[in-house]
């Protein structure tokens, strides 16, 4: 049986992981909108964006619009296989195969 990732196991960043999965790839979600989503404070929200970051499993862009600063974020490719690793291995747990 395969093991949890410690690193999307946490409550807000397993939420984060599952918000940005249901973009389609290539697509960003911006910080405020994905703040507004979980319902987390900013300070909260960066934290688990850069520990996702650091794991590789998350890109965080910072870019302007006009003169005004912007941050979006969106699932890598190792990622999105990541919370797919996790979701299959908390599958298994859930509904073990019978024998």
């Amino acid at each position: 049986m395969s093991e949890l990732d410690p690193v999307i196991h946490v409550q807000a960043r397993l939420r984060i992981m599952a918000a940005l999965s249901s973009l389609g790839e290539g697509d960003r979600m911006t910080f405020p909108k994905l703040q507004e989503l979980l319902d987390m404070t900013a300070g909260n929200l960066s934290v688990h964006l850069t520990k996702l970051e650091q794991a590789g499993y998350v890109e965080v862009v910072k870019s302007f619009r006009g003169r005004t600063p912007t941050t979006s974020a969106c699932l890598t490719r190792r990622g999105r296989v990541a919370f797919d690793d996790y979701t299959a291995a908390l599958r298994a747990l859930i509904d073990p195969p019978k024998t």
